[in-house]
Parts: structure tokens; sequence; C-alpha cells
């Protein structure tokens, strides 16, 4: 735990948060802007530690990429949520109950902080899986304690020692270390609980936060599929489908998992992202523009999927030269039509390879993608307005994004999450703020009660009783 909080449980530290959430009562517009603002100010002042600290967590991750996607990521979230919350805050009015409603009866919903949020954080996107949701806990007027990932322990270090010296434990907290506190973590009677990470151990985590019937928002994976439709223009699909594939070396929640394509341009658009891929990186080994595989049992796990790949006969097509893998970089491997019970077919890959499978007619490429678990993220190239409404009818995503990958989680203004295997819930923009909110019905009576005089009082009448009837109407 940080420093402040070191000597005290999670089970305390949660305490002393919902004790001291209670006693402040309603928490204003301009309180949340304020620590919200405390965030942004963090981030800003500690972003050169936090870069270093992620390039050591991961061996040689690019500082440029630290610093877009885990701070000016975290960022866009958190000023969106700043600049926006005022606009969430008001009430909804709804419409009364009839005919009480022409006695002056009104109702509406009212948005109200739950409490006391607990959000577990990844290691590959270290910083940006804890702030991003921070963000719409704190806009909902929320408290918050964070549990970063104990695979990136040196930036879960940084970030503690940042938010203790910044913000008062009863606001906002930092807890440390590994499995075991993960699951105590989890098993908190929260106010609400975030999970980013896998299937696996979202299953777990919902399973624990079920004995307190503790709401949960998971955000999770799964085999991202691409459809390169007949319309598309493989010059361009090629590149983005390569670029977005590089970032973080595929280590990413909606990074392409498996690439569809007609038969006949198969060929043509893998000798076209290997092209690309070989643009970026020339070379593997030391290129620090390449971000490591995070430890060695993950570089084991993803060579495994490629060495069963080989060892079935699957053609393997392996870019981005000469690599050794001593340094824990990996050149991108494409797995062509590998067989359904292959390891690079069953699992989410999350590492520099992925599958490129061929289809005769495109319906039946989404066929193949319905028969499996739904994903975090789906992803289209064409022209055909007609066929891209047909693939989005047809399918079911946590998200989608048309001629390019990885770009929907940038909307701020637009709900981010998966759905069935990839996830529940959401956030990102108003959506996350009614995430950590609770939608809070309120009836206010008129000045006249009409029901005695109207017979709707016991003893009940036989003119009631048929009154009701003739409201039974189709």
């Amino acid at each position: 735990m940080n420093q402040t909080i070191q000597n005290f449980s999670i089970g305390q530290v949660l305490d002393m948060q919902k004790k001291a959430f209670i006693e402040e009562g309603p928490v204003s517009a301009q309180l949340r802007i304020e620590r919200l603002q405390q965030v942004i100010d963090m981030l800003v002042e500690c972003k050169n530690p936090l870069c270093q600290a992620m390039g050591e967590d991961f061996g040689g991750r690019p500082s440029v990429f630290s610093l877009g996607n885990d701070v000016l990521g975290s960022l866009a979230s958190l000023k969106h949520a700043r600049d926006s919350l005022s606009g969430w805050l008001d009430d909804s009015p709804r419409p009364s109950i009839k005919p009480f409603d022409m006695f002056g009866a009104t109702a509406w919903v009212k948005y109200q902080p739950k409490g006391v949020i607990g959000i577990i954080g990844t290691w590959n996107a270290p910083l940006f899986t804890l702030l991003s949701p921070l963000a719409c806990a704190f806009a909902a007027g929320n408290r918050a304690v964070l549990k970063p990932s104990e695979i990136a322990p040196r930036t879960a270090q940084v970030l503690a020692e940042a938010i203790a010296k910044r913000f008062d434990p009863q606001i906002l907290a930092v807890v440390q270390g590994g499995p075991e506190v993960a699951a105590e973590f989890a098993e908190q009677p929260w106010n609400h609980l975030v999970f980013t990470g896998s299937t696996v151990v979202g299953k777990l985590i919902m399973t624990a936060a079920a004995k307190n019937l503790v709401p949960v928002t998971l955000e999770l994976g799964g085999k991202s599929p691409v459809l390169v439709s007949d319309t598309a223009d493989l010059e361009n699909a090629a590149e983005r489908i390569a670029v977005g594939k590089s970032l973080n070396s595929g280590q990413l929640c909606v990074s392409p998992d498996t690439v569809w394509v007609h038969e006949s341009r198969l060929q043509e658009l893998v000798e076209k992202m290997g092209a690309v891929y070989e643009g970026l990186y020339p070379t593997i080994d030391g290129n620090g523009d390449v971000t490591p595989i995070i430890n060695e049992r993950h570089l084991a796990r993803v060579q495994s999927y490629v060495e069963d790949a080989k060892a079935r006969g699957v053609q393997v097509i392996e870019v981005g030269g000469a690599q050794t893998g001593s340094d824990r970089r990996l050149p991108l491997a494409i797995a062509i039509n590998p067989p359904q019970d292959c390891e690079i077919s069953q699992h989410e890959i999350f590492g520099p390879a992925m599958v490129v499978r061929s289809f005769k007619h495109l319906r039946d490429a989404v066929s193949e993608i319905n028969a499996g678990e739904r994903p975090l993220a789906l992803y289209y190239f064409g022209s055909d307005e007609a066929e891209l409404a047909w693939v989005l009818n047809n399918t079911l995503s946590g998200g989608v994004t048309v001629n390019d990958v990885t770009m929907h989680p940038a909307l701020e203004e637009a709900p981010f999450g998966g759905v069935g295997a990839s996830g529940m819930g959401h956030y990102h923009g108003r959506e996350g703020f009614l995430e950590f909110s609770h939608a809070r019905s309120v009836y206010r009576a008129g000045s006249h009660d009409p029901r005695r005089e109207w017979g709707m009082l016991p003893p009940y009448t036989q003119q009631f009783a048929e009154m009701l009837n003739a409201a039974v109407t189709p």
C-alpha cells in the first residue's frame, strides 16, 4: 500500500472512505471538478517518472507510446469529465402517474454518487485502465481505491507515491500487492467494482463481488475480428491493420486478433501487411520502437501459440526483421488458416501474432465469428454501405471501428465496454457518469388526492371495478 495507508487493511481503507463519504454529504460540481483537476495536475507533473516506470516494467517500452496511450489517454478522459460533468448533473424530469398528474403530481430521476468505487487495473495499460474509469467515478461524485497490476510494479509504486502526496486517502487511495491482494480487494463490499483484464480472471472477480452483491464493470477482451470486404482498399486495410497490431506489440485488449479476407485476396493482404510492418520495424532485437513482451511468462505463452501452429503444419509468416527473443521483442507472426483447435485459434493472442482466415462469402465469416464468444472490438474494412449495415445488424461486439482499428476506445463521449464474454458495463462520457451513479426515482404528490372521491379506496364498489376493467385495453 502507499505510504499513507500502509498500516491499514483494504477493508479499513474502504470503511474509512465510506464513513467520510457519508459525513461529507452532497458532492458539489465544483468539488468534483477540483478532484479531477488534482489528478490532471498530478499526471502533468509526473509524466516523466511515470513513463520511465512503464518503460522499466516492460523492459524497454517506447516512452512515446506510454505518453500517448497512458498519459494523454488518461488526460483525455479526465479533461472531458471535468469539462462536461456540470451538464450531466441535472435531474431528469419524467412523466408522472395518470391521473394524479392532473392534480400537480410530478416525477424526476436524481443522479447520486454510489459511494466508494474499487478499480483494478491492468499491466498493459497501467495508467489508463485506472485513471480513465476514475474520471467517470470522480465526475459522479464518488471516492475511489485503485489496485494497480503487480506485473507493472514500478508504475504502481510511482503512481501510489504521486497520489499519496496529493490526495487524502479518504478520497483517493492506492493499494499494491500480488494476486492475493487482488483477491482480497475483489471480496470487499464496494459500492461498485471495476476490473479490466482477462475473461478468466473476470469470472473470478464477478464471483467474489457477488458475495456482497457488488455491481461490477468488467472490461475484458476476446479475439477481436477484422472483416476485410471485397470492396476494401487493400493498401489502406493492410497499413491500418499492421499499424494497429503493432501498438504495444499487440498487448492491447482491442488489438486485431483474427483477420478475415476473401480467399482470392488473402496472399496480397498478407504481403502488404508484412511490407508495412517491416517498414515500421526493419529490425526487432534492440529496436527501441518495439515494445517488449511484458515478462518471460507471457513471452513463453505467445511463442507457444506460434510454435503449436507451426507444429501442426500451419503456414506461419514472420515479419519484422531478424530477432532472437533475447530482449522479449518478437516479430509479427501471421498464421494462415490454422485449425480451430490450434492454441492460436482458441485463445486471445495478446501479443505480436495474428490469424488470417479466408472466406468465399463474407456471410460465412460472420457466421464463424458469431459462433464464438462476443469480442470487445469488431473491425470492418469496405466501401459498401449496405454491407456495412448488414454486418452491424448481424454481429455483436463491445464496439466497432470502420476502415481502421483500435480507434473507437478513444471516443470520450461514447461508452467503451464489452458484451458477454468481453465484459459488461462501460465507462467514458455521460454513460460512464451514469455507470457510477445511482439513478434514483423521485415522485412528488400533488396538492389533491382524488382517490377517495373517485371510489378508488375500500370499501370497493362495482363502479370502481368497472372503471379498472374499462382501462384494460390492447
